[in-house]
């Protein structure tokens, strides 16, 4: 049955078929195999509807709204004006302010490829005329575009939470960390690089700019303020969180810098709705198959045939991240944590590893997978908005990928990267 599954999916992905078609297909395919027929096909429906009816998941559309009335308002454009007056002058300033504003932009959407437009747009004319190359800017883009991922608000730790039953709360707070740790890890590689090749720094912005951008920049730092020092001082849940950055990104877009008017309205409507409808029946979908392949007792024999069950903590990490970060180099992120977290669950329970730790550990390969070939999503978005050919696009990219998969190892290896924070804030 398992077979006949997986090569079911792989033909219509391969004939281009959306990915919602060959999960559902592969599901009911199971389904049939193991009732001899479709005659209780009810049930499959009820476990697809289940998997959407979670009162966690009204965060996902939230913020997806909240971050495009973000990205098509002035929020995006005040931090990165903000970094730029700080470290914009240093060897390296102006990509070191990409992915610093990469990752606050992040904090206030929680959406990667949100990030790369509203980063990416403004900085590549930027990178490209003080003498970086291409291929090293698309790549800083994209993948420090992926620290959103890690950064809250993150859609990936909430469809991870609601999968796993983790507190998505506790993911918010455990991902700072390590999504700190990745931009320093980038900001010192574009130091070198900058060195290296000799790229000249922008001019210092004197104190008075500074304090001027800092004004500008301060209505769209209440963002993170609002999401996780709501979410750590127990004034908002997640979902609670999500509904109030609405509202602050309303009236500050509307409101406060008069960026947008109401005819806008629509379109923001529009393409949140388109959003939000692929994500929840992808996690439909990817509930009924999570189902099927539960029911089947699949993940059970997976682990047992390649041994997962004796290889330890380490090694079941090790096994997670391998996996995780193969999957999404073909398949979009939010499926790959739909179909695997329940392959993975017994062997997370067996070894008691910290489900929080885990989380964060699939949200940085689901992280790495988008922008890494053949198809990270985030690529694809790079080619649409900024109109270059996928070679060129992901040129540069194995330097990056290097340091990912660098700072999922010191998570391996020191886990109170993520945990120290989450062991604070939630503490008695």
């Amino acid at each position: 049955m398992t077979t006949i599954m997986v090569v079911t999916m792989i033909a219509l992905l391969l004939l281009g078929f959306p990915m919602m078609i060959p999960l559902i297909t592969a599901a009911v395919i199971g389904f049939f195999m193991m009732f001899n027929g479709l005659g209780q096909m009810e049930t499959l429906i009820q476990q697809m509807m289940a998997g959407i009816r979670p009162a966690s998941l009204i965060a996902v559309p939230m913020f997806i709204l909240a971050a495009d009335i973000m990205t098509r308002g002035q929020s995006a454009e005040r931090l990165i004006n903000m970094v730029m007056s700080f470290i914009g002058h240093v060897k390296g300033g102006l990509a070191v302010s990409t992915a610093a504003s990469c990752t606050l932009f992040g904090a206030v959407s929680g959406s990667t490829q949100a990030t790369v437009v509203a980063v990416g747009s403004p900085l590549r004319p930027r990178m490209l005329k003080a003498g970086y190359s291409d291929s090293f800017t698309l790549a800083l883009i994209i993948n420090s575009s992926d620290i959103a991922f890690l950064i809250p608000p993150s859609i990936g730790m909430i469809i991870y939470g609601v999968i796993s039953g983790t507190s998505i709360g506790e993911l918010f707070i455990a991902g700072i960390g390590p999504g700190l740790l990745i931009l320093c890890m980038f900001s010192l590689y574009c130091v070198a690089y900058a060195v290296i090749r000799k790229v000249p720094t922008e001019p210092k912005a004197s104190w008075g700019e500074r304090f001027g951008a800092v004004r500008m920049a301060l209505w769209p730092l209440g963002f993170p303020v609002i999401i996780v020092g709501g979410i750590y001082g127990g004034i908002f849940s997640p979902t609670e969180a999500a509904a109030a950055c609405v509202l602050y990104a309303i009236l500050l877009e509307f409101v406060v810098f008069r960026s947008l008017k109401v005819n806008d309205i629509y379109a923001i409507a529009k393409s949140t709705g388109l959003i939000t409808a692929v994500v929840f029946i992808l996690v439909a979908v990817g509930n009924g198959f999570s189902w099927i392949i539960s029911f089947a007792q699949i993940p059970q024999a997976i682990l047992e045939a390649v041994g997962i069950n004796e290889a330890g903590p380490t090694g079941v990490l090790i096994a997670i991240c391998i996996a995780f970060f193969v999957a999404c180099m073909f398949v979009d992120p939010i499926v790959v944590i739909l179909v695997l977290t329940p392959i993975f669950a017994p062997a997370i329970e067996a070894t008691g590893l910290d489900p929080v730790l885990v989380g964060i550990l699939i949200t940085l390969q689901v992280a790495i997978g988008s922008a890494t070939p053949p198809f990270g999503c985030d690529i694809f978005t790079a080619i649409a908005i900024f109109k270059r050919p996928y070679l060129d696009v992901i040129k540069g990219t194995p330097p990056f990928v290097f340091l990912l998969i660098l700072a999922a190892a010191l998570l391996i290896m020191f886990p109170q990267i993520a945990l120290f924070l989450r062991d604070v804030a939630f503490s008695g």
